[in-house]
This record gives structure tokens, C-alpha cells and sequence, in this order.
């Protein structure tokens, strides 16, 4: 069974009711006729009745809920929750409604976190800024956390590195400026990603170009005080570094370079130092390794809220509800 189907039948194992907002695109029909039919979870998708007629037509829709945004029994619920959790902002009842109307995902995290629905996947025709800022907005960060970061899941063929050839991969996808804080909080909560998707202990490696002070750099020094922070705040997690990614990965190397180091040699989770080199690295294993990449994935929201690629396919939407599932089970 290859690592997505064991993701799906996780999400099977515990439905979760997951929102798509874009029924303005047929993705969307494609993708949740697919869900149902699997049993992957429970799927809302908020529409008109023009949009759902125009978009999914074709589509067998028997087992989707649709939520007109417009007559919805519940919309002065959320329209009530959003001013409360905005009024400090100016929103008053009224430009909720309008907001709610214009930007399905505003209604989609509302659903959330009013307990209606347990996570949203949204992107494939809007931007990721479009997708998280809402989801800050109204969901915000889980405790302790005060930032949201992407990891992408690497699936790695014929490799015995990592997980046997699983990893996380992080943050490959939304900080820029990265300080030592945010590159704790980055390792905190990908380590988690990392139990809750594979369902074994994270190992992991804070990257750099230097191993253990073999460099001298404020960059150098920065990955160096993410460490002992998260250490500090997080003693259960086996973090080491900083570690040169082949002292991370190999078992030789890391004895060499990092003797007596519980990550160094065995890592299955990366923590980049910048996200440039995030985002080369996981294209790289991709294109050369012939990788799977499954994200980004957002994590550090208090509810789960996911990305999608604005060239993604139906079957991606797929995946990605399935990790929204599975990231639900464990909120």
C-alpha cells in the first residue's frame, strides 16, 4: 500500500467533515464525487445554485452537501461569530455578510469554527494568501504558536534514508524572514506533522551549511539557538543541530561530523534553515529523485486549513483532503 492510500484509510477510519469553498471550478466537482464515493470524508462545498449547475454538472454529487452562502439556514450564526471574534477590527454584521458573500473561504473556516465542519482545502484558483488570511483572521495559531508554516511530505522511491524513504520537509512554502523563533516553532510543530502523518518519532535536523560549529555565522549561530529552544520548551522532541544535510541523513557522515548526536546519520525530519533552501530542496528530491511531494501543507493554524497548487489536478485535491482529514482527527 503506497503512502497515500494509507492516508486515506486513516481518514476513512475517523470521517472529518472537510469544506471546499471554489465552486467556481470543476476541480472541485471532480475531486468530491471522488471523495465520497471512497469514503475519505464528509464533504461541504459552498456554492449557489448557478454555480453549482454551471461547475458541476455531470458530476455525481449524491453524497456532497452544498451550502448556498446566500440562504443558508446558519448564516447569522456565522455572521454573528465573525463579528465577535472581528468587531475590534471594524467589522460590524453587515460587512460580514458582504465579506462571507464575496469570499467563500471566509464562510468556509466560520463553518469550522463554529463546529460545523473540520477543516478547509482551498487554493486551487486562489492564492495562498487568499487562503490563509482568512484562517489567521478567524482561526488563528494553536497555542504557543505564532506563526503558520508549509511543510511538503516527501515519499522518496527505493530509499532507505529517513523513514524508509519518508520525510517532512519544512518550511518550504510560506515564512520568509526566518529568526531563531520562528525556526523552533517551525521544528515543533513539524515534528508532529511528521507523528501524526507516518505515525512514528520524529528525528529532527535542523539544517545549515555548518555541522556543530564547523562554521562560524550569525546563520550559523541562529539554527544553533533554535535548537536549545526547542529543546527548552519541547525536551520530548529528538532535535539536534545545526547539521549539514548529508551528517542529517547518513549514518557515516553524521558519526564523523556529529559523534554521539541522537538525530545525526537517522533525520526524517527537515528543518531549513531559509525558505529558499526549502524550496530548492524539496524540488530538487522531487525532480532528481523522482519524489512524490505531498503539500504544502499548512500546519500551526488552530484547525487545519490546506493549500492547494493553482495547477493542481482533481486526484490532488483528493490527496490533500485526506491529509486535511487526518490533520483533524488529530486536533
Amino acid at each position: 500500500m503506497g503512502f497515500i492510500d494509507e492516508l486515506k484509510a486513516k481518514a476513512k477510519a475517523d470521517k472529518k467533515t472537510i469544506v471546499l469553498p471554489e465552486s467556481m471550478d470543476k476541480r472541485t466537482f471532480e475531486a468530491a464525487e471522488k471523495i465520497a464515493k471512497e469514503g475519505i470524508a464528509d464533504i461541504v462545498i459552498i456554492g449557489t445554485p448557478e454555480e453549482i449547475e454551471k461547475n458541476g454538472a455531470g458530476f455525481d454529487l449524491s453524497g456532497v452537501r452544498i451550502v448556498d452562502p446566500f440562504n443558508d439556514p446558519n448564516k447569522q450564526k456565522y455572521i454573528d461569530k465573525f463579528v465577535e471574534l472581528r468587531a475590534k477590527k471594524g467589522v460590524t454584521p453587515e460587512s460580514a455578510k458582504e465579506q462571507m458573500e464575496k469570499d467563500y473561504m471566509y464562510y468556509a473556516c466560520l463553518m469550522c469554527k463554529c463546529g460545523d465542519a473540520d477543516g478547509v482545502v482551498s487554493g486551487a484558483c486562489h492564492s495562498t494568501g487568499n487562503t490563509i488570511r482568512p484562517a489567521l483572521q478567524l482561526l488563528k495559531t494553536k497555542p504557543g504558536i505564532n506563526s503558520v508554516s508549509g511543510f511538503f511530505l516527501m515519499e522518496v522511491p527505493d530509499c532507505t534514508l529517513g523513514c524508509n524513504g519518508l520525510f517532512v520537509f519544512a518550511d518550504c512554502a510560506v515564512n520568509v524572514d526566518f529568526d531563531a523563533q520562528k525556526l523552533a516553532e517551525i521544528a515543533v510543530v513539524s515534528a508532529e506533522s511528521f507523528k501524526s502523518f507516518v505515525g512514528e518519532e520524529p528525528k529532527v535536523a535542523m539544517l545549515s551549511y555548518s555541522t556543530k560549529g564547523s562554521a562560524k555565522h550569525d546563520d550559523v549561530t541562529k539554527v544553533a539557538d533554535a535548537v536549545a529552544l526547542v529543546r527548552e520548551s519541547h525536551p520530548e522532541i529528538c532535535v539536534d543541530g545545526e547539521l549539514q544535510l548529508d551528517a542529517a541523513l547518513v549514518a557515516s557522515v553524521g558519526e564523523l561530523k556529529a559523534p554521539g548526536s541522537p538525530v545525526a546519520g537517522q533525520a526524517n525530519t527537515l528543518v531549513f534553515p531559509s525558505l529558499e533552501a526549502g524550496n530548492i530542496g524539496y524540488k530538487l528530491v522531487q525532480r532528481l529523485a523522482k519524489a512524490n511531494a505531498y503539500g504544502p501543507v499548512l500546519q500551526g493554524l488552530a484547525m487545519p486549513v490546506n493549500d492547494l497548487s493553482r495547477g493542481c489536478y482533481a486526484d490532488d485535491i483528493v490527496g490533500v483532503v485526506a491529509m486535511t482529514a487526518v490533520q483533524a482527527q488529530q486536533a
